[in-house]
């Protein structure tokens, strides 16, 4: 007997359970009229994923099981499978449940809760321990939760209970070469247990995670036979005969760049979007970076919710400035121009009595970036605009950045992008229309706060830096190791000392999208008062910092 089993992609917003409950109920009617006989939602569907420290509240929790009653009572004819926090005999779990004309057929309650990277489910969930199984059409379906399927056993321990599909919700965040380890992983269990699996993963940006979705299915033979869209909502009924998928549409696998430029213009939408802000405005410099950042928010929110605003200094040479307004007129970007050399005159004068004697150093070059700080956030208060700051990763990691001036916003698209990586992108968006001006993408990079800087009079090329980066932000290189690969000592010296140094002003930074194994903030977190050093076995002098 043939089976429909509908997968709900769908992007949800933590706590808006209401917003939340109305979603599933609506994907559930469309599922309905395209006779699913199952419709799957994402993990934690009702409260959006992760809801963090949200579920140690009790009104919370409550809200949660009001929304899991409304669903119960007005979702018929079909089941319904979702994912919520569960209060039961005195413990919270990370549970799904199977739902159909006002009756609970099964609950499940996730096995492995992941304790590591971005994801801390301990702290808040007790692991279930029980396979659960519930009958549709004379199949046997069986429940699981995202980090079930990546663990050894569990996919065999439903087969040997006699489950003839696997089900699993998902809330697997996006970074680069995520979807291939992810199917490879689940598809050579189910290779081994000979069982077909249906993943549905949510999508949507949720602070500095972003998920991709990519929903599958894949046949007891581990091959994929459905897979969605990356980055959209999407609703797909998949066909069952004799317990196997019928061949459906395979979208696209990750794409290196392409795939980056995608998961940076969600989350910079969602993050407008969630937070309620009117649009956003940014520094437009003339630089490769906020050239970059102008694209991905007019490609995420419409040219007409971007602002951009340009604020020569004395040093901010004239293709800067043509450069930017070029940028700015090929997206129909409004911009103005706030020349800054009155604000920094001003605080120059102001300063002079104690520096009197004092050598001019970085402080000076400074004070321009916190000018700009200034100016940029009274337009956002004034507005209601999101600041999206225009630093990468490479920059932050570092501390290539001025504290309460380039690093004043609320929200850091480029902070999990390396520079190489910021180029790369750039030109892809030029394959789409020819926005950022190839001057911009050919010439040095420079922060334009001294006479004829460049950013490698303070650092390596980034040819070299952004790989020791990797190596040691990324991957928990040694600094011996690194040189073993054939990098200069001085280099990786320098490098990794400034990463060392800098974590105070990590810490303070806005939040940005992951898009890397390991980013600053939930991934990579390191004490700012410290002895550590990682550069301690070349036994060298640590470097003066480049800003503050």
């Amino acid at each position: 007997m043939p089976l429909k089993i509908a997968l709900a992609q769908l992007n949800f917003t933590v706590a808006d359970i209401q917003a939340n409950t109305a979603k599933i109920i609506e994907a559930t009617t469309q599922a309905k009229q395209q006779q699913a006989d199952v419709v799957v939602f994402p993990e934690l569907c009702v409260t959006g994923y992760p809801p963090e420290d949200l579920l140690f509240r009790a009104d919370f929790i409550a809200q949660t099981q009001q929304a899991v009653a409304e669903i119960t009572a007005r979702v018929t004819g079909i089941v319904v499978v979702i994912g919520y926090p569960r209060q039961y005999q005195g413990k919270l779990y990370n549970a799904a449940a199977a739902l159909r004309d006002g009756e609970v057929l099964a609950h499940y309650h996730k096995n492995a809760l992941p304790n590591y990277g971005v994801f801390d489910e301990q702290r808040y969930f007790s692991a279930g321990e029980q396979t659960c199984l519930f009958t549709v059409k004379d199949t046997r379906l069986a429940l699981t939760v995202c980090e079930d399927i990546w663990q050894a056993g569990i996919i065999e321990k439903n087969r040997a209970a006699g489950a003839n599909i696997i089900l699993t919700l998902n809330a697997s965040p996006f970074h680069a070469g995520k979807m291939q380890q992810r199917e490879g992983i689940i598809c050579s269990q189910i290779k081994h247990t000979q069982i077909p699996l249906v993943y549905v993963n949510q999508i949507g940006g949720q602070d500095e995670l972003i998920f991709d979705g990519a929903s599958f299915v894949a046949d007891r033979n581990g091959h994929i036979v459905f897979r969605a869209a990356e980055f959209e909502e999407q609703l797909s009924v998949v066909e069952f005969v004799d317990h196997q998928p019928l061949q459906a549409g395979i979208a696209a696998l990750y794409q290196p760049v392409v795939s980056e430029y995608k998961a940076l213009v969600l989350g910079i939408k969602d993050y407008v979007r969630k937070n309620g802000f009117q649009g956003a405005i940014l520094g437009l410099s003339g630089g490769i970076d906020s050239a970059l950042v102008l694209a991905l928010a007019a490609d995420a929110l419409g040219a007409d919710k971007v602002e951009a605003v340009l604020m020569p200094s004395r040093y901010t040479q004239d293709m800067s400035i043509e450069d930017a307004r070029l940028e700015a007129d090929a997206l129909g970007v409004k911009h103005h121009t706030l020349p800054i050399e009155l604000a920094v005159q001003a605080f120059n004068q102001m300063l002079a009595p104690l520096f009197a004697g004092s050598q001019k150093d970085t402080t000076e070059e400074n004070i321009q970036a916190r000018c700009r700080g200034v100016l940029l956030m009274a337009i956002s208060n004034k507005q209601g605009k999101l600041l999206l700051t225009t630093g990468n990763k490479s920059e932050m990691s570092v501390g290539y950045a001025t504290l309460y001036g380039d690093m004043a916003g609320g929200f850091a698209p480029l902070k999990d992008v390396s520079k190489l990586l910021v180029y790369q992108l750039a030109e892809y968006r030029n394959t789409l229309s020819p926005v950022i001006p190839q001057r911009v993408i050919s010439r040095a990079p420079s922060a334009e706060l001294a006479p004829d800087q460049k950013d490698e009079d303070s650092l390596p090329p980034y040819s070299l830096l952004d790989p020791i980066l990797a190596l040691y932000v990324e991957q928990d290189k040694s600094a011996a190791e690194i040189v073993a690969l054939g990098f200069a000592p001085a280099d990786v010296h320098r490098a990794i000392s400034l990463v060392d140094r800098n974590e105070y002003k990590r810490r303070q930074s806005p939040p940005g999208i992951r898009i890397t194994p390991r980013a600053f903030g939930r991934d990579r977190r390191y004490p700012i008062s410290s002895a550590y050093r990682g550069t301690a076995a070349l036994n060298q002098p640590a470097p003066d910092n480049v800003k503050e």
